[in-house]
């Protein structure tokens, strides 16, 4: 193995220069894990959660880009987005598996320092849902503590998700889609719609017609697809440290987490694989 000393090229002198880790800001990410108790595995609890807020940080970022390509038409430019996403929630889904090395034995020694702290609370997986259409107003009841956060999320909830603006890109393909399914209140989660569910239909039996469209729906169904799984391996992991207790936000804990697993996002993607 090549000495590092022998590459003449390497740079040392960082008095006048940006570092790696200034570039990065990794002085304040790297201390901001506070353990609040002294056990050694609150450590791994906090690092999990935190690196899952980043990964759902640059969802968004690329989910939001994807919904603007998609209403400009540029559906190409989307797919390397919602490909990207899907590369990512494979990244958090293996994090539970992390985090399941950690015992009920071990959780509960530090359990009670977080309060009423959970996340259930947290603002960017609601944004998420918010991006793909499962919209709760009753949610926002949450951060009212900050005002400006409660602010986005509002702002976040009124905006049309990607599959709304997936609907609208077929009837710009000319399939029949009603102004009232074009048209209806974003902030309310899509339930179905059978003209939506034809126009989808048309495309699958049509593939070559509808190219864009027809990726489109495989990349949508991939980013559903891994969510349930995201949800399912969270759903397991915190039966596997604390079983049927109460979460520490006052949800149900697991029978919440199994209730969420029943909601489609796409319903009409998944449908038409029966009626092909």
């Amino acid at each position: 193995m090549k000495d590092p000393k022998d590459e003449k090229g390497i740079h040392t002198d960082f008095i006048n220069r940006m570092t790696y880790g200034e570039y990065l800001q990794l002085e304040p990410l790297l201390s901001s894990q506070k353990r609040l108790s002294g056990h050694h595995d609150e450590m791994l609890f906090i690092i999990i959660h935190q690196v899952s807020e980043l990964w759902m940080k640059l969802i968004l970022h690329e989910l939001s880009a994807s919904i603007e390509a998609i209403e400009k038409g540029e559906l190409s430019m989307a797919f390397k987005m919602l490909a990207r996403v899907s590369k990512i929630q494979s990244q958090i889904i293996e994090a539970w598996d992390v985090l399941s090395t950690l015992t009920p034995s071990e959780y509960v020694q530090f359990r009670d320092k977080l309060g009423q702290a959970s996340g259930f609370q947290s603002h960017q997986y609601r944004m998420i849902e918010f991006a793909l259409g499962y919209k709760t107003t009753h949610v926002l009841d949450i951060y009212k503590k900050d005002p400006d956060l409660h602010q986005t999320l509002s702002e976040a909830l009124h905006k049309p998700s990607i599959y709304d603006v997936s609907i609208q890109a077929l009837a710009a393909a000319g399939l029949p889609i009603p102004d009232e399914t074009l048209n209806r209140d974003v902030t309310v989660t899509y339930k179905g719609d059978q003209a939506v569910e034809a126009a989808w239909l048309e495309v699958y039996r049509s593939p070559e017609a509808y190219w864009d469209l027809y990726e489109l729906a495989e990349k949508l169904i991939d980013i559903e697809d891994w969510l349930q799984q995201w949800r399912f391996r969270h759903m397991k992991t915190v039966e596997r440290i604390i079983g049927f207790k109460k979460g520490t936000g006052g949800s149900s804990g697991v029978t919440y987490l199994k209730k969420v697993l029943d909601h489609r996002f796409f319903p009409e993607l998944w449908d038409i694989r029966t009626k092909l």
